[in-house]
C-alpha cells in the first residue's frame, strides 16, 4: 500500500531520484527518461480517456492500461536481472500484454482493410488517442536505449510496442464509429499539395 503524507523531500534538490533498491541515479539518466516519458504517455491516455464521454466501455479499458502503466513505471524503477513479480516487486507480465493483443484483434475484426498511411486526427477523441499513441512510442524508444545498457524486462518492452499498436488500432475504430460527413479513417495523399 502506497501512504503519501508528504510530497516535496527535497532528496531530488540536487540533481538526483532514487530508485526501487535505494538506489540514486541522475534525474537525467536513460532509466528516468524511460519513467518520465512512460508517466507522460500514462498523462496522455488520461487525457484520451477523458474524451470517452460516448465510449463508456473503451474509457474503462484505458483506465486499465493506466494502471497498468504504473507497474510498467514501478518495473522500470526496480532495477536487476530478476524479472519475476513477486509480493514486493512488480514486473508486467505476459497476461498484460496478451490482453492489449486480444483487445487489438477485437477492435481490428470490424475494421476495413488500410489502403493508405493515415493522418493523426479524426474526431477529438481518436485525435487524443493518436497523441498518446505518438507518446507511448518515445516512451519505448527511451526503454529500448534504456536495454541497450542494462537489463529491463523483456515484457515491459513488448507492453509497449503493443501499446501503440493498440492505440493506433483505437484510434481507426473510433473514427470509424464516429458517423456523419468525412467520418472514417483521415488518409495521407502522398505528395497532395505539390
Amino acid at each position: 500500500m502506497v501512504k503519501l503524507n508528504k510530497i516535496y523531500t527535497r532528496t531530488g534538490d540536487n540533481g538526483t531520484s532514487g530508485l526501487v533498491d535505494g538506489s540514486r541515479r541522475a534525474k537525467f539518466d536513460a532509466r528516468f527518461v524511460a519513467i518520465g516519458d512512460v508517466d507522460e504517455a500514462n498523462s496522455t491516455i488520461g487525457f484520451a480517456a477523458a474524451a470517452m464521454g460516448a465510449h463508456p466501455e473503451t474509457a474503462a479499458s484505458l483506465r486499465r492500461i493506466q494502471n497498468d502503466m504504473f507497474d510498467l513505471g514501478a518495473d522500470l524503477a526496480t532495477p536487476g536481472e530478476d524479472f519475476a513479480p513477486s509480493e514486493m516487486v512488480l514486473r508486467i507480465v505476459s497476461a498484460q500484454v496478451d490482453w492489449l493483443e486480444t483487445a487489438i484483434d477485437a477492435l481490428n475484426a470490424n475494421l476495413p482493410p488500410l489502403t493508405s498511411f493515415i493522418l493523426p486526427g479524426g474526431s477529438e477523441p481518436a485525435a487524443r488517442t493518436h497523441c498518446a499513441r505518438a507518446i507511448v512510442r518515445r516512451a519505448e524508444r527511451s526503454a529500448v536505449a534504456l536495454a541497450e545498457g542494462e537489463p529491463v524486462n523483456p515484457a515491459a518492452l513488448q507492453y509497449l510496442n503493443r501499446l501503440s499498436d493498440y492505440l493506433f488500432v483505437l484510434t481507426r475504430a473510433l473514427n470509424a464509429g464516429a458517423g456523419g460527413p468525412g467520418s472514417g479513417d483521415v488518409l495521407w495523399t502522398p505528395g497532395a499539395n505539390r
